[in-house]
């Protein structure tokens, strides 16, 4: 499983140095700009891949002797809370929202 989980962090933090480099083209040439293109469900996927192998890692080489089921629960519920949290970071605030009209 240390392998699943290696490739897993090595797709994933390559495609959030993509994602970085094509976020700075994007200012120039709008169609490059990955939030335009992928939305919320690529932040999504790229933060659930980078977590998912820092997981799974963390949770195999911990001192604790831990089994890989165990290991792989840990993995996926890190890698859910960052695809939540990835979401949720564009919302707007509650000083953001237009006031309702009567």
């Amino acid at each position: 499983m240390v392998k699943v989980y290696a490739v897993a962090l090595i797709v994933g933090l390559s495609a959030l140095i993509a994602w970085i480099f094509a976020t700075y083209l994007g200012n120039e040439r709008p169609l490059m700009d990955p939030d335009r293109r992928f939305g919320r469900w690529g932040r999504r996927l790229v933060a659930g891949l980078v977590a998912f192998g820092i997981g799974g890692l963390s949770a195999e080489f911990s001192p604790r002797d831990i089994t890989w089921p165990v290991s792989l629960l840990l993995a996926l519920l890190g890698a859910a809370a960052a695809a939540w949290y990835a979401g949720w970071i564009d919302r707007p605030q509650a000083s953001e929202k237009q006031p309702a009209e009567p």
